[in-house]
C-alpha cells in the first residue's frame, strides 16, 4: 500500500516502486540519445504548427496540475517540442515533458478544418502518459515482475532444471499476458481520456479524437489479437471516446471558454492603452507566457 499512488484525473490506483527522480533521469538520457540521431523536420510551417499546438496542450496540463493540487510536480517538467521526419504514425512525450511528433502523424491529420484538433488529441494523449506517470508505473511493474521471478527461482532451486524452465516460462507468459499487456492497454485508454480533457481545456474540439482514430483504423494493417497487444483496438478506443467526450465537454468545456474569454478581455483592454500591445492576442484556450 505504501508503494501505491493515485492518478488524480481518473482516481485509479497505481503501483509506484520506482522513484520519480530515477524515471526522469533515465528518460532524459534516453531522449537525449534519441535526439542525437533523429532527423528534425525542415518544414518551418509544419514545425511551428506542431509547436503551437503542443504549447497550448502543455499549458493546459500545467493549469490542471495547479488546480488539482499537484503544483509541486511542475518542477519536473522542462517542456520541449520537436517535429521529426518519420513516416511512422506516432508521437511520444517522455516523462519530464519532451514531446516529439512524427511527420507521418501530421500527414495523417492533414490540413482540414479538424486537423489541428486531431493533432491536439495526439499530443494530449502523449502528455497524458506523462502527467499520469505511466512511465514510473511501468518501470515499477517490471521491477515487481523481476523480483517475483527471483523469488520463484529460489523456491524451485531444488527441483529439476526442466521444471525450473517450465515454471519460469509459465511465469513469464502469465505476467506478460495477464498483467503487463493489460496494464499497457489500460494506460492507453487512460491517456486517451486525459488527452481529450487537455485538448478541451486548451480550446480544441475533443470530437476530433474520434475522427483521428477512425483514420488510424482505416490505415491499420496489424493482425495482432487485442489480448496479445499492448494497445487497445481502434474500435475500442473510439467507443470509449464516444462514451467519455460528452462528460468531458460538460465538465471542462466551460472552464476553457471562461479562460479564453478572460484572456481575450484582458488583451482587448490592453489594446486601448498601447497599439503595440494590441497585437498580442492569446487565441483560444491556454497559452504559455503572454
Amino acid at each position: 500500500m505504501a508503494a501505491c499512488s493515485t492518478v488524480s484525473m481518473t482516481g485509479r490506483k497505481q503501483l509506484s516502486l520506482v522513484s520519480e527522480s530515477e524515471v526522469l533521469s533515465a528518460s532524459l538520457a534516453e531522449y537525449q540519445s534519441y535526439m542525437q540521431t533523429a532527423q528534425l523536420s525542415t518544414d518551418a510551417q509544419a514545425t511551428a504548427r506542431v509547436k503551437g499546438i503542443a504549447q497550448r496542450i502543455a499549458a493546459a496540463a500545467e493549469a490542471y496540475l495547479k488546480v488539482s493540487g499537484q503544483e509541486a510536480d511542475l518542477q519536473n517538467y522542462a517542456w520541449e517540442f520537436n517535429l521529426v521526419n518519420s513516416q511512422e504514425l506516432n508521437a511520444f512525450c517522455m516523462p519530464g515533458g519532451k514531446i516529439v511528433v512524427y511527420t507521418g502523424m501530421v500527414a495523417l491529420a492533414g490540413t482540414g478544418a479538424d486537423a489541428d484538433d486531431e493533432l491536439a488529441a495526439v499530443i494530449g494523449h502523449e502528455v497524458g502518459h506523462a502527467i499520469a506517470k505511466h512511465g514510473q508505473e511501468r518501470a515499477s511493474q517490471q521491477m515487481l515482475t523481476s523480483l517475483g521471478g527471483q523469488v520463484l527461482g529460489t523456491i524451485t532451486a531444488g527441483k529439476s532444471e526442466q521444471l525450473q524452465q517450465i515454471v519460469g516460462t509459465a511465469y513469464g507468459l502469465g505476467t506478460q499476458y495477464g498483467a503487463l499487456l493489460p496494464f499497457s492497454r489500460k494506460h492507453e485508454l487512460e491517456a486517451d481520456y486525459i488527452g481529450i480533457v487537455l485538448a478541451t481545456v486548451a480550446g480544441y474540439d475533443a470530437d476530433a479524437a474520434i475522427t483521428l482514430w477512425q483514420k488510424m483504423e482505416a490505415v491499420s494493417t496489424t493482425s495482432v489479437p487485442q489480448f496479445a497487444s499492448t494497445h487497445p483496438s481502434s474500435s475500442k478506443r473510439i467507443s470509449e471516446l464516444q462514451k467519455n467526450i460528452p462528460t468531458v465537454k460538460a465538465t471542462y468545456g466551460q472552464a476553457a471558454q471562461a479562460a479564453a474569454s478572460s484572456t481575450t478581455t484582458t488583451t482587448t483592454s490592453s489594446s486601448s492603452k498601447s497599439k503595440a500591445q494590441s497585437s498580442k492576442k492569446s487565441g483560444t484556450g491556454y497559452k504559455i507566457g503572454n
